[in-house]
């Protein structure tokens, strides 16, 4: 802060700065050294991941020697020593890569509500939670393009603008949504036409929740390629909103102090990572008991691989073969969730109320989004 002031530049300039002078520095790398910078790094681990996943393709490979993109080649996925080849999902590069800019987005989310007037703070917490569940309905209807195309029909919106719907620049379309309802709802209070924004804000998110959802709806009563298994939609948050009940107030009984700072906001993470963890475990390996076509969903996080292959590793495969391998992913989801929720104390919310609601709104947001949109994508068979 002393270098800003000294240089007499705000921390919004030198946020910007940075933010220019990186893109600045990534195009001018790619277009120098297209296929080291550009199809090695950037491609191969951010855009391809993005493509694949938009054609529903188990890969997609860059040739070196010929300058073709091939989906799904003839070769297969591996062993391609001509080739940079990416796979839908994460990988550990991908995952630091987006971690860094998560962190960075986020400096810049905080200098800019700063600037906003959001008391009270828990009440603007609830009045987004409607938009995760937007954010990951909104990625179902990808899906969506993707089941159509396997029925070799012409989907909605083809590739590149539906990358605008695919993770992770679904984060950036979600909140600029987001940031254009806040604007009204900031309108609707300073005009007199509402005595707070936080009703019409989370309002706003209902809506574009409840229109997502019901466009799947539609497309699972009018076409072939989205079916209709609602009985999951009823376990995933039946059982998530059970577990997370139970956890929240045995917690209080027992050590009260853990949420004690954030009150029914601890809650709410609880359960949007329990969405995600049920979420999880009914894809992987209870999608037969639904009489879900198909051999189940494929973890695509790395942190949610590596628990799975570490619990194959020690689980007994007779207990697998009855349980599945995927249940210590919720477990971990929970503990988890719990113990960030004990780092939020009272002290440490009421000292820095804006960086904290940010903090528990993007720690929501991360579990909730993927989980709802899991959850979704199942429940309608795509």
């Amino acid at each position: 802060m002393n270098a800003l002031e000294r240089y007499d530049v705000s921390p919004e300039q030198a946020w910007f700065g940075t933010l220019v002078a990186g893109v600045v520095a990534i195009v001018t790398g790619a277009v120098l050294f297209t296929e080291r910078i550009y199809y090695g790094f950037i491609w191969q681990y951010f855009w391809g991941p993005v493509f694949a996943d938009s054609e529903g393709a188990s890969c997609a490979a860059y040739f070196r020697d010929t300058g073709e993109v091939v989906v799904n080649p003839a070769s297969g996925c591996t062993g391609l020593s001509n080739a940079y080849v990416a796979e839908p999902g994460y990988t550990t590069v991908s995952t630091l890569g987006y971690v860094v800019v998560l962190v960075f987005m986020l400096a810049g989310v905080y200098l800019l509500i700063q600037r906003i007037d959001l008391e009270p703070f828990e009440d603007f917490f609830f009045a987004l939670v409607p938009f995760m569940l937007f954010g990951g309905a909104l990625r179902v209807v990808e899906d969506s393009f993707v089941a159509a195309q396997r029925a070799d029909l012409a989907p909605a919106i083809d590739f590149p603008a539906s990358a605008a719907l695919i993770s992770p620049f679904i984060y950036f379309t979600v909140f600029f949504v987001t940031m254009a309802a806040l604007a009204v709802a900031k309108w609707l209070e300073h005009s007199g036409r509402t005595d707070t924004y936080h009703y019409p804000l989370g309002a706003l998110g209902v809506g574009a929740f409840l229109a997502t959802f019901g466009y799947l709806a539609y497309l699972s009563v009018t076409t072939d390629y989205v079916l209709s298994f609602p009985l999951v939609l009823v376990t995933v948050v039946g059982l998530a909103t059970l577990l997370s009940v139970a956890i929240y107030y045995g917690v209080g009984r027992y050590r009260p102090a853990i949420h004690a700072g954030t009150g029914l906001m601890g809650l709410v993470v609880i359960w949007g990572h329990a969405i995600d963890g049920v979420a999880n475990v009914l894809a992987s390996d209870w999608t037969g008991a639904f009489g879900i076509p198909g051999d189940g969903y494929s973890a695509k996080h790395v942190v949610n691989r590596i628990i799975i292959d570490v619990t194959q590793a020690v689980q007994p495969a007779w207990l697998t073969d009855i349980i599945g391998d995927s249940w210590t992913f919720l477990a971990v989801k929970l503990v988890v969730a719990t113990a960030i929720v004990g780092v939020f104390d009272r002290t440490f919310i009421e000292e820095n109320p804006r960086y904290a609601i940010m903090l528990l709104v993007a720690i929501v947001a991360v579990g909730l989004g993927p989980g709802t949109r899991d959850m979704i994508r199942v429940a309608l068979g795509i």
